[in-house]
């Protein structure tokens, strides 16, 4: 399976292991709830579905690598107690709680959920001495004398033997105690994580053509040569801030990310193809409306790679503008709460109470960002969308205290002016994005004509998150109209396919 089909899965195991009955009790008892054992090359995303699931499902997440554990880390350390049996008294072993185990009591306690996932990675590259100890742990949740609390899932990860020498096969009565699922690359479904992730257009638009260079592994004369998803994103990374501190990027850098001489110099050629493409068909010329003759005569022309290139541009930039929107448009919705919760008793309020409800508000906003940090169930969109409230309200509070104001609803105006101001800006920004969107489409519809370029052009903004729900929200003449355009030619050529299939001649 591919790992957008283990997310789900995942998440339907979770959802399950804590569902309870009428009297609080999980359905699933401890003994049956079977940890789910992730088994994959590495750098395909085990790892980053495991926050997902944490951050959609609003629960708790502690992830731990299980190479550096010895016997005592994981198990605890054993101390001298005395205890008494018929009248005399004996020194008895005892073992101090898991750092595991403690670390999920931490969470717990910094960010108030009581359910969680407990991720464990590289589960089959336990040392030695801690082997014997993983069987008990997967049937009954405890290392040592401490269990997992209840409500914690476990959902471990790790590598075929072939990727890491470390690995020790689980034998069958191990096995036994796992839901296996074994994951496969896949560039189709990475390709949605790397949009939504703003991974370097260059990337995306490389792989688009060079499909079998997405993930590899080999063997060589000189070693093993691979390249992973992992190896992508962060090469993405880097090359985002060569751009912004205008380095220059060669196959030594290239080299460092991705261990494949032939895919280091194909990629390494096309980005400086690509870059040429930004600067000969000048993109924002495009997107404002007024494109050069040459640049339309150029990409008729153009070939199909070519093409694909510079529809990635494009789409690039107008999609980090539409997600750009609807983040604003979050924190907009988002802060009304705060703003409405003072409304409601700014009218009989000094100007003074006023600016401690503020604090307050900002206080309790910061919270509950620290409990959602220390559970690691935040997305990159959540922390942005709070950190925008927080700041919200600090400087309007920093603004009002050194105004003056005759009373409480004078000083609530001011806030409320302040609100519109932005409102209005994400409007004139909102129709901005929209002329581009149109400038995209005027041009596509000019330059690519009835090629297949309009429907990847449609297709992309439709599974993108961003630009799906900026166009279901705000709405596009364009895509509604190519949209419907080519689903009636794709319903014609399926009736034509199933009157073919027919031989009625």
């Amino acid at each position: 399976m591919n790992i957008k089909q283990a997310k789900e899965y995942i998440k339907n195991s979770v959802n399950l292991y804590l569902k309870k009955d009428e009297f609080g009790e999980y359905r699933v008892p401890v003994v049956r709830q079977r940890p789910i054992f992730l088994l994959g090359a590495p750098g395909i995303g085990k790892t980053a579905i495991m926050e997902q699931i944490a951050q959609e499902m609003g629960i708790a997440l502690v992830a731990y690598s299980m190479t550096h554990h010895t016997r005592q880390s994981a198990l605890g350390l054993p101390f001298i107690t005395e205890k008494t049996y018929g009248g005399k008294s004996f020194s008895v072993s005892e073992y101090t709680m898991s750092e595991i185990i403690a670390s999920i009591y931490d969470t717990m306690e910094a960010s108030g959920m009581k359910e969680g996932i407990l991720f464990l990675d590289e589960i089959n590259c336990v040392s030695e001495t801690l082997a014997p100890s993983m069987l008990q742990f997967l049937q009954y949740k405890v290392f040592g004398r401490h269990a997992v609390p209840e409500g914690w899932v476990i959902v471990t990860a790790g590598n075929p033997p072939e990727y890491n020498k470390s690995v020790r096969e689980f034998d069958v009565v191990t096995m036994d105690r796992l839901k296996v699922l074994e994951v496969e690359p896949d560039l189709r479904i990475w390709k949605e994580y790397a949009v939504e992730k703003r991974i370097h257009n260059a990337i995306i638009s490389y792989l688009d053509l060079k499909k079998d260079q997405f993930y590899c592994m080999e063997m060589t004369t000189k070693g093993r040569s691979y390249v992973t998803a992992r190896g992508w994103e962060d090469l993405s990374e880097i090359l985002n801030l060569y751009e912004e501190e205008q380095l220059s990027v060669d196959e030594t850098l290239v080299g460092q990310y991705l261990r494949n001489e032939k895919v280091v110099k194909e990629f390494t050629a096309y980005y400086d193809l690509y870059n040429k493409y930004k600067k000969d068909y000048h993109i924002e010329e495009i997107l404002s409306g007024t494109p050069s003759v040459q640049a339309i005569a150029r990409a008729k022309e153009a070939a199909f790679d070519e093409r694909l290139s510079l529809l990635g541009m494009l789409l690039d930039k107008v999609q980090a503008d539409m997600k750009e929107i609807m983040e604003q448009a979050a924190f907009l919705s988002d802060v009304k709460n705060p703003l409405k919760a003072i409304g409601q008793t700014a009218e009989e309020a000094q100007v003074g109470q006023v600016l401690n409800m503020l604090e307050k508000q900002a206080e309790g906003r910061k919270k509950l960002l620290e409990n959602l940090q220390s559970a690691n169930s935040l997305s990159d969109a959540d922390r942005k969308k709070h950190r925008s409230v927080v700041r919200f309200l600090e400087e309007s509070r920093k603004e009002m205290a050194v105004s003056e104001f005759a009373n409480g609803a004078e000083s609530y105006e001011f806030l409320k002016s302040k609100y519109g101001r932005l409102v209005a800006k994400m409007k004139q920004e909102t129709e901005a994005v929209s002329q581009e969107l149109h400038a995209l489409f005027t041009f596509a519809e000019e330059a690519f004509a009835e090629g297949n370029e309009m429907l990847i052009l449609v297709t992309e903004l439709t599974v993108n998150t961003s630009s799906a729900r900026f166009i279901a929200t705000f709405g596009s003449p364009d895509y509604k109209k190519h949209s419907e355009e080519l689903m009636l030619s794709e319903r014609s050529n399926d009736i034509k396919a199933q009157i073919a299939e027919l031989k009625l001649d």
